[in-house]
């Protein structure tokens, strides 16, 4: 395989972090986090972060074009040269149909599009289950909880639940998921690009699936 070109997709919770964190472990791929990009671009002060910082210091979101120009300076990068790993875009069909286009540009097709599966149920008792301390510990009421219900196991202070951990708003963030982001899956899944992962099982069960997934691709590619 002459390189390794992936997007990460799925609803918010269902651990695209975790898994990108060990797919970047096995594999030597730029990584291309678009929020962490953005960012990046916007300090160096390059004329797309120029331009991108005028729509955010105007409040407004920065267009497709903007982002999709900056993927692409990205995928000139030398260690972008064996594969990248993308993660939080595209998050429509319009995205994603614009960035084939710079792909093809830059004589680039996507490997695969390995999709994280979690049902809603899932999703809201993993986020709204997380307890955070002043100090920004992270708990979890089923999965990591304190040795005293409520209180840091270190300073002794109260937990809290964060606003975006809420029910509610976990529901909100699926809801626009479902309406934006979920359409990808039918969109690769035509194009005979999506890997459906099971992420309601461990962490470590799940990077097992992964590096199977991938191999299994790397094998088929040689024939």
């Amino acid at each position: 395989m002459a390189e390794l070109n992936l997007i990460l997709l799925g609803p918010p919770g269902s651990g695209k972090g975790t898994q990108a964190e060990r797919i970047r472990e096995d594999e030597d791929l730029a990584y291309i986090a678009t929020g962490d990009m953005l960012r990046q671009a916007v300090a160096d002060g390059t004329p797309l972060g120029l331009q991108a910082k005028g729509f955010m210091d105007a409040g407004e979101l920065v267009p497709d074009d903007v982002i999709i120009g900056m993927i692409g300076d990205r995928l000139s990068s030398a260690d972008a040269r064996d594969g990248f790993l993308l993660d939080g875009f595209p998050r429509t069909i319009a995205q994603a149909e614009a960035l084939d286009a710079a792909l093809r540009e830059h004589g680039r097709d996507i490997t695969t599009v390995l999709l994280f599966d979690v049902a809603d149920e899932e999703i809201v008792r993993r986020i709204s289950g997380r307890r955070v301390s002043a100090s920004g510990r992270v708990y979890h009421v089923d999965f990591d909880p304190p040795k005293v219900e409520g209180v840091d196991d270190v300073d002794g202070t109260p937990l809290v639940q964060r606003d975006d951990d809420r029910p509610e708003t976990v529901l909100r963030r699926l809801s626009v998921y479902h309406e934006q982001t979920a359409p990808l899956v039918g969109y690769y899944e035509e194009r005979g690009l999506l890997q459906s992962i099971d992420a309601t099982v461990s962490p470590s069960q799940v990077a097992e699936h992964v590096r199977s997934t991938l191999a299994t691709l790397k094998r088929e590619s040689d024939f």
